[in-house]
């Protein structure tokens, strides 16, 4: 059976595993994907959002999650507060989180992107301006981008993976798959 590739776009509340977990409100991939032998290339903690490729092809799957390849992962990050041009900074440089200093990363402000709303929103207060920012990583530890945020002193508020790579969120609502095209598996395949 020839390998297979997808992409999905991953809800908040959903857990990047296929088992689930009984003491656990969080649903499972198994509730939106139907395709046997396939897993996830890395992972997006339970309240994070967006993309997450799924692949049964083992290489391909040990070469985008290895640190050591180093493949970028784009971010758009709504933080507490105004972030100032020190705190990114910060985080272009790299910076000390916990027992690892992390990479450096692209770091800018955007606007606020047009993205599905989540379900359950997100906490509002009226007295805290939030804005968004977008991070492009190449590499990716456990709750690395909210740990990163959180140093330099603004908290994430939502956080959604748009890209892998090339790969993109364009023609998906959270909850949906699809395969990748074979233009798409090229430029995967040439990026590793």
């Amino acid at each position: 059976m020839p390998d297979r590739y997808l992409l999905f776009y991953k809800p908040y509340n959903v857990l990047s595993q296929f088992s689930e977990q009984a003491d656990s409100p969080a649903r499972s991939l198994k509730e939106f994907i139907n395709v046997p032998n396939v897993y996830p290339v890395g992972r997006l903690d339970r309240d994070s959002e967006g993309l997450l490729l799924l692949t049964s092809n083992g290489q391909l799957q040990h070469r985008l999650s290895d640190p050591k390849f180093g493949h970028l992962r784009t971010y758009w990050v709504q933080v507490e507060h105004i972030p100032t041009e020190e705190a990114l900074q910060h985080l272009r440089q790299g910076l000390w989180i916990q027992t690892y200093r992390s990479r450096p990363a692209a770091v800018k402000r955007i606007e606020p992107p047009e993205l599905p709303p989540r379900d359950p929103p997100i906490r509002y207060r009226q007295q805290i301006p939030t804005a968004w920012v977008e991070l492009v990583l190449s590499e990716g530890k456990n709750r690395q981008v909210r740990r990163m945020t959180a140093a330099v002193g603004f908290p994430t508020l939502r956080l959604v993976r748009v890209a892998i790579g090339s790969l993109t969120l364009d023609g998906l609502q959270p909850g949906q798959w699809r395969a990748l095209s074979p233009a798409e598996l090229m430029r995967v395949k040439a990026e590793i």
